[in-house]
């Protein structure tokens, strides 16, 4: 079972999180869809992971970069998210972070989220519905990326709690 904890959503990134780059197993994925670039990188949190109680937090920070010479505002979101056993949870919403980030060309959003697994492994992807000023619209991909706990924690004697 997997839940995603909005918890952790802030724009400043997971640098400003307390201990992060001393505890950091980064996977990345980057796509694009009619010029608007999805660029996402995951860190293990073990500050706030607890793996004696199966809970593993993972932060992700997003970067949206429009690529395109057209406006486009991100509407809503679409979240696939699958643990290490396989089970799927979906995650659909407004926005991200309380906002709908309207892009220019040449600009760019970011901002940091998390999500808690009950397995040490885990995957998502999914996508940003688009909105242009004309009306249509079209779905950004978000590529996968792996939710990983770094092997230095999976040898044990480094578990947080």
């Amino acid at each position: 079972m997997t839940k995603h904890d909005t918890r952790l959503a802030t724009r400043a990134g997971p640098r400003h999180i307390r201990g992060v780059h001393a505890t950091v197993a980064e996977q990345t994925s980057v796509a694009e869809t009619e010029g608007i670039r999805v660029r996402v990188r995951s860190h293990y949190l073990s500050e706030r992971s607890s793996p004696r109680n199966d809970h593993y937090v993972f932060a992700y920070t997003v970067t949206i970069s429009n690529e395109s010479q057209r406006t486009a505002q991100l509407r809503t979101r679409h979240w696939i998210i699958v643990d290490g056993r396989g089970v799927v949870e979906e995650v659909r919403g407004d926005g991200v972070v309380g906002e709908q980030p309207r892009l220019s060309p040449g600009q760019s959003f970011e901002y940091t989220s998390g999500c808690v697994l009950t397995t040490p492994i885990g995957t998502m992807r999914g996508s940003y519905r688009m909105w242009r000023d004309d009306g249509s619209y079209f779905d950004a991909t978000i590529a996968p990326f792996s939710l990983a706990l770094p092997v230095s924690h999976r040898a044990g004697g480094n578990e947080a709690n």
